[in-house]
């Protein structure tokens, strides 16, 4: 759908919908103390609880995995959907009407349009699944058990059987309160010569899903003769259905594909059920188009960009097939994931290949792939007469870069190496450079601004004890977070976040140069964006304000397990803990900077000039008593 969300909706949607109430719909809570939640995490195995949910603040934070933010980014991730599905889903859970901006569009109108075609599609796939079992449907019936699914199989799928007539469908429909321009938009019907007529008649249906479960669209495949129409038959594009952008079978795969780090692409929808039915369960399918670039994105979503995850394709051995594999090799470098393909035998889909040998031989047809590259190198080296040297240089001129697009370094290497071998080319190191520039340059390119830029790299989950953060915008050895040097800040903006009562104004004095991590320098700055811990303490949207100001991910996710990270103090927090802490700080920034001048004083030894040395002196004297101040008064003295 085009168009903006409005941002009063948006934040409607996220005051409206509690985090506890979300989550609990997918993990047992329990009180975690301080008013806070906890569970096992759904994002990583665990055994003990470190997945914890503030109800207050609207966050959740795992000290596991890392995985942290409001009820919007919980629902991206455990559902895989986009900023905007996830907001419309909400919505309606919530009841709110979004309005959406740009394009001209009536406040209200798209969601309103949107949700009268996912109505209409529900009604339909309801409509059909019972259609089966009517008398005219025997034909749609045999034609499954034929390829060995039943009743139950048909069920699990929702398959169902739209009848012959003209406008079985579109009757139903009206008398369901939907309108004819509705139905027309929807794709359900089509204008015939007298008003709308069925789009789909006499047909096997398959419901296509999105990947929030909704139907969006249908494909059909003819079971008569005397249909005219083409083998299969899908949804035209409508503002619902885009074919390049959904995937068969991907409300029943997710979980499994976020969990397994793999995805199995076939061919059909018979194939998927096949599929499914012999324990592939991360099977999925274009829906009567080429795998591309929006397929490409759904399944980066649900894979994580982990680069141990796997992508399987599998085809028929035959000259389409082949087609369809090195096609899918093009766009294999948009993948973090490792692909691979599964030539299918004797030119059967997984659909027969089960039916003749049953669901171990589909399982065993997907441990039998190999990786895509391989696929690929052969199919260009057939191309090239090999027992002549001008047949040989041109093979290694199409095959070398095929090998140093190779993600696997070692593998990279080691292919280069075998090239040379099938080549028959004698000096093994020849070759082996030859990959390897090709492969320093696309990196380059890639740090250019090529196409390469910003390839996803996959990111280890740091310890649950000792969390690991870069320094923002800097490079060098990650800092331990939790480490004493830097405790006292830690529970300092602990407090800023949770309770800026306790801190403030005290705290908004105090400089991002008083905080020697500099991930919490930068926290300490998005909370002076924020309006500071003074107007956080009567505030409702101040913690949205500190995650908003973040420069970046590594920024915010601190932001939020700060605020869900209970306190270090058995006791409620008061002003006299929120003291020590503030006083702490100071401190060690004093201590820092009398350090710093003794340093200086120290450089500029006796010659220096007087004024100068005066000025220095002076500045040590008054941090001196500062320091001693704040060591005997404690709080009193900031």
């Amino acid at each position: 759908m085009a168009g903006r969300i409005n941002d009063d909706d948006v934040k409607a949607v996220r005051d409206a919908v509690p985090i506890d109430a979300v989550v609990s719909e997918y993990l047992q809570l329990r009180n975690a103390g301080g008013g806070n939640l906890k569970g096992l995490c759904p994002f990583h195995d665990e055994k003990s609880p470190s997945f914890h949910v503030s109800p207050a603040k609207g966050l959740y934070h795992c000290f596991g995995c890392q995985e942290g933010g409001d009820t919007v980014d919980f629902v991206m991730k455990i559902d895989h959907l986009s900023f905007a599905e996830t907001i419309e889903r909400l919505a309606a859970q919530a009841g709110i009407t979004l309005r959406y901006e740009e394009g001209g569009y009536t406040p209200g109108r798209q969601q309103g349009e949107r949700t009268r075609l996912v109505e209409a599609h529900k009604a339909a796939a309801q409509y059909y699944t019972e259609q089966l079992e009517s008398p005219e449907a025997v034909i749609a019936r045999t034609f499954l058990a034929d390829r060995g699914f039943d009743q139950d199989a048909a069920g699990h799928f929702s398959v169902g059987y739209s009848p012959a007539g003209w406008d079985h469908l579109t009757r139903f429909l009206r008398g369901r309160g939907f309108s004819d321009k509705e139905l027309i938009l929807s794709g359900l019907s089509q204008e015939g010569r007298r008003g709308p007529i069925d789009r789909f008649r006499g047909r096997l249906m398959w419901p296509i899903r999105d990947i929030s479960g909704e139907v969006v669209g249908f494909g059909a495949r003819k079971l008569r003769d005397d249909d005219n129409g083409p083998k299969y038959l899908n949804t035209p594009e409508t503002p619902l259905y885009r074919k390049s952008q959904v995937l068969y079978g991907i409300d029943l795969a997710k979980k499994e594909i976020a969990k397994t780090n793999r995805a199995v692409v076939v061919e059909g929808y018979t194939d998927v059920m096949a599929c499914h039915l012999a324990g592939i369960t991360t099977a999925i399918a274009t829906c009567g188009t080429a795998f591309g670039e929006g397929h490409i994105k759904i399944l980066r979503r649900l894979l994580m960009d982990n680069s141990g995850s796997e992508v399987v394709f599998t085809f028929d051995g035959d000259a389409a097939g082949q087609k369809a594999a090195l096609r899918a090799f093009e766009d294999d470098q948009k993948f973090a994931a490792e692909t691979s393909i599964a030539i299918t035998p004797g030119g059967m889909d997984p659909c027969d290949l089960r039916l003749a040998k049953g669901d171990q031989a589909v399982a065993d047809l997907v441990e039998s792939r190999t990786p895509l590259f391989e696929f690929a190198l052969r199919h260009v080296v057939s191309r090239h007469n090999l027992d002549t040297p001008v047949g040989r240089a041109a093979a290694l001129d199409e095959a070398a870069p095929i090998v140093a697009r190779i993600k696997n370094s070692a593998i990279q290497h080691e292919s280069a190496v075998q090239l040379a071998g099938i080549l028959g080319i004698l000096d093994t190191q020849f070759v082996v450079r030859r990959v390897s520039q090709l492969a320093r340059w696309a990196r380059e390119r890639g740090r250019d601004g090529g196409p390469g830029q910003g390839r996803p790299q996959r990111r280890e989950a740091p310890s649950a004890a000792e969390p690991q953060r870069p320094a923002p915008g800097a490079g060098g050895p990650a800092l331990n977070l939790r480490s004493p040097a830097h405790r006292v800040e830690r529970e300092l903006l602990k407090l800023a976040l949770q309770r800026p009562d306790l801190v403030s104004p005290a705290f908004d004095a105090y400089g991002a140069d008083e905080f020697t991590a500099p991930p919490y320098a930068v926290v300490r700055q998005c909370i002076e964006e924020a309006g500071g811990a003074t107007t956080g303490s009567a505030d409702g949207d101040f913690l949205a304000r500190v995650r908003d100001a973040a420069p970046d991910d590594t920024v915010r996710a601190i932001v939020t397990e700060l605020a869900v990270e209970p306190l270090h103090t058995r006791r409620d927090p008061d002003e006299v803990y929120a003291g020590v802490q503030l006083v702490a700080v100071r401190l060690a920034a004093v201590n820092q900077r009398v350090m710093e001048i003794r340093g200086t004083l120290q450089r500029l030894g006796p010659r220096a000039d007087p004024e100068q040395l005066t000025a220095v002196q002076n500045e040590l004297w008054v941090l001196q008593q500062y320091g001693q101040s704040l060591r005997e008064r404690g709080a009193a003295a900031l």
